[in-house]
């Protein structure tokens, strides 16, 4: 993949119309922000555009916008909230439409250095989804250079991603990345094509479906695998142990025989839990307090299923990270949301911590687990994708990363 991307930093702005596709897909509750990290991550590409003399002109979905446009996915509190952040006014166009007549006008009348917010682009349905000439071409319309800077979307090839690149560059303008897609390129992206050795991966998370191409890429790339959470149950009974009660992919079992096959063949070592922290039943609600215990791998009693990696593995696992020099993590060692299964996660997180390794958390849950317990600020970088880090990690081409202007 053609990773060397044209940034913000390799553009001349001054007195261009930029439009920006962000991500501000925010949580929200009660029409009142609960969590501002995406706001905050896509400050410093807004200021950069901002002090370089550009029109800047904002958009992004919110939501999944299942029944049409609504107040309530409306991107008004994000406009409220950037402008405190930016300290000047935000022109929030609040017309459904997104690009009509509001839209043009509050663009014609923009200043060097001012920014305009565009309703969210999902307002427009499959004309978004399912990148709509016409919406391409009406954003397109809006500006002279486009930036993307939304690597949570950057693997849906949308019109406010993908299509709209296609018409600015007819048209003779410029594409380029934000910093925080330039960051997601460089830690991601690279670290996996060329990492600095040695290189471990460590996968959990609930299914070994949801993983297949990860695990399969991730073997070929990195020096060791270390699997965990829900899904390395499968391997276990792939590999003749006596699972309980446990979460299994019964189909997948020989797709786990291959991979145990595979990185023998390429002499890459595969760690799966030695022992395995047990309860009778998953906790409910879920952070219910629970009795547990711990046993080998290979001695999960019958009525009894694996929520966690045991207290062996947890120190296996982070003995093998102490001698890495990258590692990637994505999905959490086991049911992380509850106090008594989070020990496996904690002392994954805490190793990667500890150690001098380039680290890397790859989006989803295993960010929300380093965010939630305390070890955000340890980690060289950790992704804003879920989706779109699994399917970087994964090899695949993203079309928000492929639509950018390659540096000559």
């Amino acid at each position: 993949m053609g990773l060397n991307k044209k940034s913000v930093n390799d553009i001349n702005v001054k007195g261009k119309r930029v439009l920006v596709r962000c991500d501000f897909n925010v949580p929200l509750k009660d029409g009142k922000i609960t969590d501002e990290t995406r706001i905050k991550a896509a400050l410093p590409t807004i200021q950069k555009l901002i002090d370089d003399g550009g029109k800047v002109i904002l958009c992004s979905h919110l939501g999944k916008v299942k029944n049409g446009p609504n107040e309530g996915e409306s991107l008004a509190p994000v406009a409220e909230r950037l402008s405190e952040k930016l300290g000047k006014p935000v022109n929030f166009v609040s017309d459904y439409n997104v690009t009509g007549e509001a839209a043009t006008a509050a663009v014609a009348a923009m200043n060097e250095g001012d920014v305009v917010l565009l309703q969210n682009t999902r307002f427009r349905g499959k004309e978004e989804t399912k990148n709509g000439e016409d919406f391409s071409k009406e954003l397109a319309d809006l500006c002279d250079v486009y930036v993307c800077d939304a690597f949570g979307s950057s693997h849906r090839a949308h019109a406010s991603v993908a299509g709209v690149t296609d018409v600015v560059r007819a048209k003779g303008g410029e594409c380029a990345v934000g910093y925080l897609m330039q960051k997601e390129i460089d830690f991601l992206g690279n670290a996996v094509e060329n990492p600095v050795r040695p290189f471990v991966a460590i996968l959990g998370g609930a299914k070994v479906a949801d993983k297949l191409n990860v695990i399969a890429n991730l073997l070929e790339k990195c020096d060791t695998l270390i699997i965990g959470g829900g899904m390395a149950y499968t391997f276990l009974k792939a590999q003749g142990c006596e699972i309980g009660t446990s979460l299994v992919d019964d189909e997948k079992l020989d797709y786990c025989k291959e991979m145990i096959a595979k990185a023998e063949k390429l002499g890459k070592k595969l760690l799966l839990p030695v022992d395995t922290t047990i309860a009778a039943e998953f906790p409910n609600p879920i952070d219910a307090e629970i009795e547990v215990s711990v046993v080998d791998s290979n001695a999960i009693p019958a009525d009894k299923m694996g929520l966690d990696i045991g207290t062996k593995t947890a120190e296996l696992y982070a003995e093998a990270v102490k001698s890495a020099k990258t590692v990637v993590w994505n999905g959490p060692m086991g049911v992380f949301e509850n106090p008594i299964l989070a020990k496996g996660t904690i002392a994954v997180a805490k190793s990667l911590a500890e150690t001098d390794a380039t680290t890397i958390i790859g989006g989803g849950d295993s960010a929300a687990a380093v965010n939630q317990l305390g070890f955000a600020d340890k980690m060289s970088h950790i992704s804003t994708g879920g989706g779109a880090s699994l399917e970087f990690l994964e090899g695949k081409e993203l079309p928000g990363v492929v639509a950018a202007d390659d540096v000559r």
